[in-house]
Formats: C-alpha cells, sequence, structure tokens
C-alpha cells in the first residue's frame, strides 16, 4: 500500500485537521503517517484553545516517519507559525515527493488557526518548495496582497501566489457565483473548473481536498488527475456531509470512498453466501465461478471486488475459498469495466456454466441476451466490447457459445441483482 504524510493540526471534533486526513487518504486506499503541529480544543461551533506542538518535536515527528517509512507525497494543513514553517520546509525541500500546501489560517467557523509571522514564512519558504497550493478566496485574498471580486482577480492572484513556480488550485466555494468555480493554475496556464453548488461545504472540505490530492499522486497520478479526481470525490463528500454537533456539519469522505469499499466487499460476501445455497453445481465450472462488484467509478481490477481463489465445489459441497477482496478477478474484472463504459450502473457480474437448455430458459423468463464471439482465443472483455457497440439496451446476460461447452456472465447493478436474475432462471 502506499503511504503519503499529513503534517496538521489535530482537531478533537474529528471533522476537519489530521483526522480529516487520514479518513480521505484512507478512502482511496492510501496508508497515512502523521505528524501533529498543533492540538485544538474546537467543535462544530468554535475553537476554544490552540496548543502549538514545539518545532523541535514536530521535527522529531518528521525525523521518525521520513527514516523509516517510504513516502510517496505530502499534505501539509495547519502549521500555525513560521518556525513550524521552517522546520517542514527544510525536511522536503531535498526531497523528490510532491507536496501540497492547504494554507490553513482560520477554521470553518471562523477562529484563526495562526499566528501574524506566519503568512510571511509560507509565502518565503513553504510555497515556493511545493508542488501545488490550495486556498479559497479569503486565504487566496492574503497570499496575493490583493481583493478578489471577479474571475479576472482570481487568475491574476493564481499567477501571484504561484510566482516562484508552484501550481495553485484556488478553491471558488466561497466565491459568489451560481456553480462553483475553481481555478487550477499550472505552467502558466489555466484549467478552470465548474461544479454544481450544494449547500454550503461544512468542517473538514479544503483539509479533505488537499489531502485526497495528495493521496491520488502517491498512488501516481498526476497533478491534473490527481485534482480533477480528488474535486469530483469532495462533490460527493459535501452532498453526503452530516451533523455530529450543534454547529457546522462534516463532509462525509467515506461516501464514494472508503465507506463504498467496505460496502462493496460486504455484498459480495453476502452474495457469495447465498450462492453456495442456491446455484445447482451443473452451473459451476471445473476451475469455479465468481461474482465481482465494481466500487462507483472502478477505473481498474483494483476498485472491482471478487471471491479469492473462487467459489469451487470441495467434497460435493459449494465453498468459498477466500474472502472477498479487490482485485481478486481479473477475468471478470476487465469485462465489467468494458460494460461500464457504456452503462455506468451495471457495476456486477457474476460468471457460470452453460447447460444445453440454458439460453432458452434465460430468453424464456425475459432476460435478454448479448451473443459473444470469442472465435480465435478473443477475451472475453475484447469480445464484450464488440457485443456491446451500437447497444443501446443493458443486456442481462453475455452468452458464449464454445465447442467445448457455454458459458455465461449475468449482468446487474449490483448482487442483489444478479442474484434476482439468476433465481428466475432456478425457479
Amino acid at each position: 500500500m502506499k503511504t503519503a504524510l499529513t503534517v496538521a493540526g489535530s482537531d478533537s471534533v474529528g471533522g476537519a485537521g489530521i483526522q480529516a486526513d487520514v479518513r480521505a487518504m484512507a478512502s482511496v486506499g492510501v496508508h497515512s503517517a502523521t505528524v501533529v503541529t498543533a492540538v485544538t480544543a474546537q467543535n462544530t461551533l468554535k475553537v476554544s484553545r490552540i496548543f502549538p506542538i514545539p518545532a523541535e518535536i514536530v521535527k522529531a515527528q518528521l525525523d521518525a516517519v521520513l527514516t523509516d517509512c517510504r513516502i510517496e507525497a505530502v499534505k501539509t494543513g495547519m502549521l500555525y507559525d513560521a518556525e513550524i514553517i521552517g522546520v517542514v520546509t527544510d525536511a522536503f525541500e531535498d526531497r523528490d515527493m510532491p507536496l501540497i500546501v492547504d494554507p490553513v489560517m482560520a477554521a470553518t467557523v471562523g477562529d484563526s488557526l495562526c499566528e501574524g509571522d506566519l503568512t510571511a514564512a509560507m509565502r518565503k519558504k513553504l510555497i515556493p518548495a511545493c508542488e501545488l497550493v490550495t486556498p479559497n478566496r479569503a486565504e487566496a485574498e492574503i497570499l496575493s496582497g490583493m481583493k478578489i471580486h471577479d474571475e479576472d482577480d482570481a487568475m491574476l492572484a493564481c499567477e501571484v501566489i504561484g510566482k516562484q513556480g508552484s501550481s495553485v488550485l484556488l478553491k471558488g466555494g466561497h466565491m459568489d457565483s451560481k456553480n462553483v468555480i475553481d481555478y487550477l493554475y499550472l505552467s502558466s496556464e489555466f484549467t478552470v473548473l465548474k461544479n454544481p453548488r450544494l449547500d454550503k461545504a461544512g468542517h473538514g472540505s479544503g483539509c479533505t481536498l488537499s489531502a485526497l490530492i495528495a493521496a491520488h499522486m502517491a498512488k501516481g497520478d498526476d497533478l491534473v488527475n490527481a485534482v480533477l479526481r480528488s474535486r469530483q470525490a469532495i462533490q460527493r463528500s459535501i452532498a453526503a456531509q452530516y451533523a455530529v454537533g450543534r454547529g457546522e456539519v462534516v463532509v462525509n469522505t467515506l461516501y464514494g470512498g472508503a465507506g463504498d469499499r467496505f460496502g462493496v466487499t460486504d455484498e459480495v460476501e453476502s452474495a457469495a453466501d447465498r450462492l453456495t445455497e442456491m446455484l445447482p453445481h451443473r452451473f459451476v465450472p471445473q476451475n469455479g465461478f465468481n461474482i465481482a462488484f465494481a466500487k462507483p467509478g472502478a477505473s481498474g481490477p483494483e476498485d472491482i471486488a471478487a471471491v479469492e481463489k473462487r467459489i469451487t465445489i470441495r467434497n460435493g459441497i459449494l465453498t468459498k475459498n477466500g474472502p472477498a477482496k479487490y482485485g481478486a478477478a481479473d477475468h471478470l474484472a476487465y469485462v465489467i469495466l468494458e460494460v461500464m463504459k457504456k452503462f455506468h450502473d451495471v457495476r456486477c457480474v457474476m460468471d457460470m456454466a452453460a447447460s444445453a437448455d440454458t439460453l432458452d430458459v434465460m430468453e424464456e423468463v425475459g432476460l435478454t441476451v448479448a451473443r459473444l464471439n470469442r472465435k480465435g482465443d478473443r477475451t472475453w472483455a475484447a469480445a464484450t466490447k464488440d457485443a456491446l457497440t451500437g447497444r443501446k439496451d443493458i443486456p442481462d446476460v453475455l452468452f458464449d457459445a464454445q465447442k467445448n461447452g457455454s458459458s455465461v456472465r449475468i449482468l446487474g447493478k449490483d448482487p442483489k441483482d444478479v442474484l434476482s436474475k439468476l433465481e428466475s432462471m432456478m425457479n
């Protein structure tokens, strides 16, 4: 597993800071090492107290992590004062890893999270050393020394902030516009990102976005793709935000992230248990079968869960040979990835053997069948792509007839949908 590092403050209510960063990184499958720069006493209404960690302790934490772990990317959040900024900059200026800076200066509830000399140190030391800085409107005004009223001002502010070589993502959540418009300034060029404006982004949205960007870069994404993926994720997280107190709501990073990942494996486990009870042995291929379920937006086999080592007949009993696990069934993963390119909501597939009358039974119960041509040892994925070309309706079944026996892939939106179609064939 890749590891990223977050250098930030601790939020006692758990909505922002280190706590938000750990959740965000975990949601995309990245381990998070942590360096705490300050302990805050805060909740969803206010910040009561701040205890900055002494700079020598921050340095000791950095040394401990960096001398032991392979860190692929770094995100900074609340750094509190110039001395801590100096320690952090010194730690990373000669290391070849992307540094994402969230220039935290105030909490969502409005309280200051820094001392007065922080801004100058950030401009002079930290931003020139970073890959990307992610200010909101207020932070961009402070860093650029100018007021931002419109798009021209926003772009000029990005140029001023990034004048020493760093890229800038100016977040548009605090702008007065119908849509949220973010400005990504990279290599002297702008990419404008527009998203529907949701309810007010709550506690931890800025921390979460920068942590997601760092996590995606730790996994090997370039800066642009890391920003695009993270922006999509934060949109979902804001839409699913929830209340933990009487003030600001908390963005829900687990929506579309780790929560979906764990939910996917749970559904595969449940479906596999049911299949061991209901599937007649005549439908089980010699080397076993599997059911695979993709998380939303899956881009590769690592985003698709299936039963490890398949489900096989052992001593006359259908048996799972392992737990539900991501990356456990490439042969099905590439099929469902092809299907998802055309039908995004279809995320589940199950393979099974077919008897002589299987095709007739499927059609009799109203299942739509797409016949595949796999002559010449063509892969299931390639044959699936051809079978779906020009097709507007979603097939329930992919059918492949071969001399040595026919086989099918049952498609569905989720495991319950697949099992429902299978049960219609069994009745």
